[in-house]
């Protein structure tokens, strides 16, 4: 299941999002070349990527930040560029560019800590936005609750794009990281999972002072949770490739 797009344009252009995924990407090309020297790269991570286990012994703490610019591969850095592109727009519009850019560091930090506290002593490097962007996430997920979202579901053979409620869509992610995390193995890698469990949540409650300075709950009585403008219109047309038909 993966979101193409919001029907949530934004009214104002999104300099802060756009930057972010400009610098994640920036960096990812700066020590892509690293990929040929498995040594070379481990020790790039070993100096920019979070340890928890340093953490722990008292040093390191600026990969907090370093950490959320890194990305494990080509497909890691552009699923969570996707998410970014397509939620973050909307939440700057309403922040502002300063706090927005104030508001992702912080859902990231604490995104890490939260990974941090499951797995102190761990000596797995953790890399990658998706802390900080699952919180851009939680604060959409309460600002626009029924913003029509376009997810595309592929199962094996069969794909489709469907129109659902954020939160639907939202919910459903994070329901799903946080089962996920209950059932992880913490120390033997893989997903982040209480990152973005964590971060989400923190995202969620940091925009609360956004969504009571719109009006709270008579934001939500007046939009309907919709967005607060209209929404963009995306028409999905018939594909002009020819069809054969199968003989009977």
């Amino acid at each position: 299941m993966f979101p193409l797009r919001d029907h949530n344009p934004s009214g104002r252009r999104p300099f802060v999002t756009w930057l972010l995924i400009a610098v994640n990407v920036a960096v990812f090309l700066g020590y892509a070349g690293l990929s040929t020297d498995p040594r070379a790269l481990d020790d790039f991570f070993s100096t920019y990527a979070l340890i928890p286990a340093r953490l722990s012994a008292g040093e390191g703490f600026l990969t907090l930040v370093s950490s959320m610019f890194l990305h494990g591969g080509f497909m890691h850095l552009g699923g969570n560029m996707l998410f970014l592109w397509i939620f973050g727009d909307n939440l700057e519009d309403k922040m502002g560019h300063v706090w927005f850019a104030l508001f992702y560091l912080a859902c990231g930090i604490g995104a890490a800590l939260v990974q941090y506290v499951a797995s102190p002593y761990s000596a797995i490097p953790m890399v990658g936005a998706s802390g900080a962007i699952a919180g851009v996430m939680g604060g959409y997920l309460l600002l626009f609750p029924r913003a029509k979202v376009d997810i595309l579901i592929i199962f094996i053979v069969f794909f489709r794009v469907f129109p659902v409620p954020a939160w639907l869509m939202l919910g459903l992610w994070f329901a799903l990281q946080f089962l996920n995390g209950l059932g992880a193995n913490l120390e033997a890698g893989g997903v982040a999972y209480w990152a973005h469990a964590g971060g989400f949540a923190i995202g969620l409650i940091l925009s609360v002072p956004i969504f009571l300075r719109l009006g709270g709950f008579r934001f939500w009585s007046r939009t309907h949770g919709h967005p607060d403008h209209p929404a963009a219109d995306y028409q999905f047309a018939r594909s002009n490739v020819p069809k054969v038909r199968r003989r009977r």
